[in-house]
C-alpha cells in the first residue's frame, strides 16, 4: 500500500519517478477475477439508483407538502436538507462498517447495507410528512455502509498492475445506475396521472411517489441475493491465502504481522490525508452540484430557474449518466495510463469553475435552444469531470495510500466518514445558498454560483498539491 522504507543506496532519492512509472506500466497486468468484479459492479448500480431516483421529483414532493407556505423560493431550504440527512447519518457509521469489514468479512456487511436501502426505499415511497421523510432517509444512511465496503472490495480484488482496468469499470456502471435512478424517478412519479389508465387505483393517488421508490427497493433486493447467492468473501483477514504478486507471480502465504489492520491513529499519514483531503473538495463540488442542478432546472424562470417538470429533468440527468457511463467504460483505463492519475483529476478539476459559471448563462437563455446548449456543454464537461471523481483517478491515490491491504477497509471508512460530511453539508449549503441569493437579489440571484465558483479555484489548488505518481504499495 504506502509503505515507509528505510533509506539505503538502492532507495530514496536514487530511484527516479520516472524509472518508477517506466517499471510500473512494463509490469504484465494481472488477470481480473472477472465474475467477482462484476458482482461488485452490479452492486454499484443500486446506490445510484436508489439515491439518484428521488431527485427529479424532491422538489416538487417538497411543495406538495406545504411546508414553504406556497413560497417557492423557500423549497430550496427543504429540499437540500432532505438530500443532505442520508450523507450526515452515512457519516456516523460509515467507519464503523467499514473497519467490520475489514474483521468480519466484506460480505455480511454488503447484505446488511442492500437490506437496509431497500426498507429506507419504501419507507421512504409511504412517508406522507416531512418528518416521516426525515427518519427515511436517516434509516438508509445508517444501516448503509456499502460505499466504502465496495471501493475496499475493489481494492482486495485489484493490485496495482491492474487498478486502472478494474477502476475504470466502476464509474462506467456506477454511470448506468445514475442513468436508471433519475429516470426511474422523473417516470414513475405520480403514475395516476402519466399512466391513468393503469394506476387509477386510490393508493396511487394517495401516495404518488412510491412507485419510484418500490422500483428501486426491488434494486437493492436484487443486489441483496446477488451478493447472498455469488458473491465470494474478499478480506484478506477472511482468506487463508492472498496473491502476493512479485516477478515470479507466485501465491505465497502472507504473515499475520501483515494482514493485521492497523491501529486508526496510524492512518493519519500524509499519503492518506492528502488523499481524502482532494477525495472530499471532489465530493463536495459534485454532490453540491447534483443537488443544484434540479433545483435550477425546477424552479420557476422568475427565480432563475427553467421551469422544468420532473420527467424533462429526469430524463436530462439519465442523458448524462448514459452518455458518462459509455465513455468510461471505453476510455477511462486507457486515459489513465496515457495521461497519468495525476492530470486526469487535475483535468477534471479544471472544469469545476466553468460549470458553475454557465448557470446563470443558461438561465438568461431560458426558453431558447442557446439553453440547451448550455445544457450539453454542462453534460459534456461532467463526463470529464467524473473521471476525476471519487471511484476513479483520485481513489487510485486513497488505495495506494494505505498502510496495508489489511487496512484497506479501515482507510476507506475514514475517507468515507469525512466525504460523508461534506456530502451531508453540499446539498443544504447548495440549494439554502440558492434560496439565499434568490430572497436578497445577491448578484442579480446569481451569488450562489460566484461562491461555487470560487470554491472550485480553492479545490484546484489543493488538487495540484498531489504527487506526479500513486505512492508505492506492497501488493
Amino acid at each position: 500500500m504506502a509503505p515507509v522504507d528505510e533509506p539505503n543506496e538502492c532507495t530514496g532519492l536514487l530511484t527516479p519517478t520516472s524509472e518508477r512509472r517506466s517499471k510500473r506500466r512494463k509490469r504484465t497486468p494481472t488477470p481480473l477475477p472477472l465474475v467477482q468484479i462484476w458482482v461488485v459492479l452490479l452492486l454499484q448500480v443500486v446506490e445510484p439508483i436508489t439515491g439518484q431516483s428521488i431527485y427529479p421529483y424532491i422538489n416538487q414532493l417538497i411543495s406538495e407538502l406545504d411546508i414553504t407556505g406556497g413560497d417557492e423560493k423557500r423549497v430550496g431550504y427543504y429540499a437540500g436538507l432532505i438530500e443532505s440527512l442520508f450523507f450526515a447519518t452515512e457519516a456516523i457509521t460509515v467507519l464503523q462498517w467499514s473497519r467490520l469489514s475489514d474483521s468480519m468479512g466484506r460480505k455480511p456487511v454488503l447484505l446488511i447495507g442492500l437490506f437496509g436501502t431497500m426498507l429506507s426505499m419504501f419507507c421512504f415511497g409511504l412517508s406522507r410528512t416531512f418528518w416521516a421523510l426525515v427518519l427515511s432517509r436517516c434509516l438508509t444512511g445508517l444501516l448503509n455502509g456499502n460505499v466504502g465496503v465496495m471501493k475496499s472490495v475493489m481494492g482486495d480484488l485489484t493490485d496495482s498492475s491492474n487498478r486502472a482496468e478494474g477502476m475504470g469499470l466502476i464509474p462506467a456502471i456506477w454511470s448506468c445506475g445514475a442513468a436508471i435512478g433519475p429516470v426511474i424517478g422523473g417516470t414513475f412519479a405520480r403514475p395516476h396521472e402519466r399512466f391513468p389508465g393503469v394506476f387509477d387505483n386510490w393508493f396511487w393517488v394517495e401516495y404518488p411517489y412510491f412507485l419510484p421508490c418500490l422500483i428501486s427497493g426491488i434494486c437493492a433486493f436484487a443486489g441483496f441475493l446477488l451478493t447472498l447467492c455469488v458473491f465470494k468473501e474478499s478480506s484478506p483477514r477472511r482468506q487463508k491465502y492472498i496473491r502476493s504478486v512479485s516477478d515470479d507471480s507466485i501465491e505465497t502465504l502472507v504473515s499475520y504481522k501483515h494482514s493485521e489492520p492497523v491501529p486508526l491513529r496510524a492512518l493519519f499519514v500524509y499519503p492518506v490525508i492528502l488523499s481524502i483531503s482532494n477525495y472530499v473538495a471532489d465530493a463536495f463540488l459534485n454532490i453540491s452540484f447534483a443537488a443544484l442542478f434540479p433545483l435550477f432546472c425546477a424552479m420557476p424562470r422568475e427565480i432563475g430557474g427553467l421551469g422544468m417538470p420532473p420527467s424533462t429533468i429526469g430524463y436530462i440527468m439519465g442523458t448524462y449518466g448514459a452518455v458518462c457511463g459509455i465513455f468510461q467504460f471505453f476510455f477511462f483505463a486507457k486515459t489513465i495510463r496515457f495521461l497519468g492519475e495525476r492530470r486526469v483529476f487535475l483535468n477534471g478539476m479544471m472544469l469545476y469553475p466553468m460549470v458553475f459559471a454557465l448557470f446563470p448563462l443558461i438561465s438568461l437563455c431560458a426558453g431558447t435552444w442557446l439553453a440547451w446548449v448550455g445544457i450539453a456543454l454542462i453534460i459534456i464537461s461532467l463526463v470529464f469531470m467524473d473521471m476525476s471523481f471519487g471511484s476513479c483517478a483520485i481513489f487510485m491515490y486513497l488505495t495506494a495510500s494505505a498502510p496495508n491491504k489489511a487496512s484497506l477497509g479501515a482507510t476507506n471508512g475514514l475517507s468515507q466518514t469525512v466525504v460523508s460530511i461534506s456530502r451531508a453539508i453540499g446539498p443544504a449549503f447548495a440549494t439554502s445558498m440558492f434560496s439565499v441569493s434568490v430572497e436578497n437579489n445577491i448578484l442579480g440571484g446569481y451569488g450562489v454560483y460566484a461562491l461555487f465558483f470560487t470554491l472550485s479555484v480553492l479545490a484546484l489548488y489543493l488538487a495540484i498539491q498531489i504527487p506526479e505518481e500513486v505512492w508505492e504499495e506492497d501488493d
